[in-house]
C-alpha cells in the first residue's frame, strides 16, 4: 500500500510541473520572464517536496520491499511516461527512453504519444534562447529539437554576455541552474532509494543499477549553462 501511494503521489506531482513547465513556455514565449519566474520557482518548491517525501518510503525496509517484488514483475520506475515527459522538455531527449515506457505501455510509442509529441518540441532552454534579448544565431535556434541538449560554444559565449549586460535574463538562467540541480536530485533519490532493492536496476536494465544513473544523471541538461561558470 505505502509503495503504491508513493509512486502515485509522485506521478499526480509531475502532472502539476508538466503543468507548470508548459505555463513557463507561454511566459517566455509571451516575453513575461518575470512571470515565467515565479513559475519556475514554484517547480522547485514542488521538486523539493518530490525529495522530501522519499523519508516516507525509506522506512520500508528491504524484506518488507521484497515480499511483493515479484509482483512488480519487470516494471521499473524508468517506465514512467510522465517522468520521461519532464526530462524530454528539459532537454534529456533519447529514443531509448521511448522504449522504455512503451515495454510498460505499447500505446505510448506511437506518434501522437505523449512523449513521442514531447520529443518533437522544442525545450524549455530553447524557449529562453529564442528571446530577443538572448540574440542567438538562426544556426542554433535550428538544431535537432528530437536531439539531446549539447554544449556550444557559440552559446557559451552569448550567454557571458548576457550575464554581463542582462541582469534580467541572467537571472532566469540562474533559476535554470537550479532547476537542473533539483531535478537530478529527483532523479536520484527514488531511483536509488535501497539501493537495487527498490528500482531494481541492475536486473531489468542488465546493469549495476547505481553506476548507470551516475552516468545518465551526471550529464547536466544545460551543459551551456554551467560550462560558463568559470568565464564569469
Amino acid at each position: 500500500m505505502l509503495f503504491i501511494i508513493i509512486h502515485q503521489v509522485y506521478e499526480l506531482w509531475f502532472k502539476e510541473l508538466l503543468h507548470e513547465f508548459d505555463r513557463v513556455a507561454r511566459l517566455l514565449t509571451g516575453d513575461e520572464p518575470h512571470r515565467a519566474q515565479h513559475t519556475l520557482k514554484r517547480i522547485l518548491t514542488i521538486l523539493k517536496v518530490l525529495v522530501a517525501q522519499l523519508d516516507i518510503l525509506e522506512t520500508m525496509t528491504p524484506l518488507e520491499f521484497l515480499s511483493f517484488r515479484a509482483r512488480l514483475e519487470a516494471a521499473s520506475g524508468f517506465q514512467s511516461d510522465q517522468f520521461r515527459q519532464i526530462e524530454f522538455l528539459l532537454g534529456a531527449k533519447s529514443e531509448t527512453a521511448i522504449g522504455e515506457v512503451s515495454r510498460g505501455e505499447p500505446r505510448a510509442r506511437g506518434a501522437d504519444a505523449p512523449l513521442s509529441v514531447r520529443r518533437r518540441c522544442g525545450t524549455r532552454f530553447s524557449t529562453i534562447c529564442r528571446a530577443k534579448a538572448m540574440r542567438v544565431p538562426a544556426t542554433q535556434l535550428s538544431r535537432d529539437v528530437t536531439a539531446a541538449t549539447e554544449a556550444s560554444s557559440e552559446i557559451q559565449q552569448i550567454l557571458i554576455d548576457v550575464y554581463r549586460r542582462d541582469p534580467k535574463n541572467a537571472e532566469l538562467c540562474e533559476r535554470l541552474v537550479d532547476l537542473d540541480e533539483g531535478s537530478a536530485g529527483v532523479a536520484v533519490s527514488p531511483r536509488q532509494n535501497g539501493g537495487a532493492n527498490h528500482w531494481d536496476e541492475a536486473r531489468h536494465r542488465g546493469s549495476t543499477g547505481v553506476p548507470y544513473l551516475a552516468g545518465t544523471l551526471g550529464r547536466p541538461l544545460f551543459p551551456d549553462l554551467w560550462e560558463i561558470r568559470g568565464h564569469l
